[in-house]
């Protein structure tokens, strides 16, 4: 769905983004995972044709986006990180005003509006004037109008931004709900959220992809290991039997507010439950829960960022904010070798 090939873009001799490539199947939900300044939105909206690159390949759905950039926007439809409503508007106002520009034949206006207000679960507000919902309200309504012309591709930049506890979650139930029909690329600086949301993920970095895949394989390459706990009934033998398991690396143990039990954390080179379960059992120790640890993924990107931070001080210097320059310019590959790294709060 996505062909990413020695992507760059500069503003004038300042590099945001690049050497970047990256891939993306059809059906797929893909998290761009990076600081802030990393170079995601930039990234973003260039795959959206709001930006133009300055170096490099960008396809969707097997189209360029500097060819035939309209064609592209028919594939995709998009979140930005401040959602595009009109205040003055109700939602079925604005989701009919957006299909219509999207070219969405007049007679099927009323019933693709109606699917992006029960998908996104805006059916409650349809009638209400977007300027008296919350803003968790106005996130869905931003989603919905995304996907009202039923897009390939969905970007979503930072669509949990500002959301309390209930709506990350209800968020996360709809990016989930649009894979599969749709392709979903969701950038977030939150490293639980991916985790929780995306198939892969794709780290970016100095405006570079430094690692791509699933969390458990970003692990496994990274030596960050899978990390379990378990909870055992109060036998003295339970740590010597776990550190017996093969694989086994680390065993820590865990304060447990349950009586006579004991819990441990366990990091090993791949998942290790089964394995510890039959040895537990095999030595007679009750075993009263066993799950996944917290996620993997804090690990490894920590790793990552921290590998770039080791980069020469005169790279790292170059990371700092600058003034904006006054305009935008296209560049070539050479001068974006050479070119020093911007942030992400450079013009966008």
């Amino acid at each position: 769905m996505i062909e990413i090939q020695d992507l760059y873009k500069l503003y004038g001799t300042r590099r945001a983004v690049g050497p970047l490539s990256a891939t993306i199947e059809q059906g797929e939900i893909v998290g761009l995972l990076g600081l802030n300044g990393a170079g995601k939105t930039t990234t973003l909206r260039i795959l959206a044709c709001d930006l133009l690159p300055s170096a490099g390949t960008v396809k969707v759905g097997g189209l360029d986006v500097v060819e035939e950039p309209h064609r592209v926007r028919a594939l995709i439809g998009y979140l930005p990180d401040t959602p595009p409503l009109y205040a003055e508007m109700t939602v079925r106002e604005l989701l009919g005003f957006a299909a219509r520009l999207r070219d969405v034949p007049s007679g099927e206006l009323g019933r693709r509006v109606g699917e992006a207000l029960e998908l996104t679960r805006t059916v409650e507000v349809a009638d209400q004037a977007i300027s008296s919902l919350s803003h968790g309200f106005r996130q869905r309504v931003g989603i919905a109008q995304a996907i009202v012309h039923r897009p390939r591709l969905v970007v979503l930049d930072e669509p949990i931004s500002g959301l309390d506890p209930v709506q990350i979650v209800e968020m996360r139930e709809l990016v989930r709900s649009l894979g599969g029909e749709h392709t979903v690329l969701v950038s977030s600086h939150i490293l639980h959220e991916i985790s929780e949301t995306c198939d892969r993920i794709l780290v970016i970095d100095d405006g570079k992809i430094v690692e791509s895949g699933t969390e458990q394989e970003l692990a496994a390459r990274l030596g960050a290991g899978v990390r379990v706990e378990v909870t055992v009934g109060g036998s003295a033998d339970a740590e010597a039997v776990l550190r017996a398991v093969a694989a086994v690396r680390e065993i820590e143990p865990i304060d447990v507010a349950e009586p006579g039990a004991r819990r441990f954390r366990v990091t090993a080179d791949a998942d290790p439950r089964d394995a510890l379960v039959r040895a537990l059992v095999a030595a007679g120790v009750p075993v009263l829960g066993l799950g996944r640890a917290e996620s993997e993924l804090e690990t490894v990107f920590t790793r990552l960022v921290a590998a770039g931070a080791e980069a020469p001080p005169a790279r790292r210097a170059s990371r700092k904010r600058r003034p904006r320059p006054a305009a935008e310019s296209a560049g070539d590959t050479a001068a974006a070798d050479a070119a020093p790294v911007i942030d992400e709060e450079a013009p966008r």
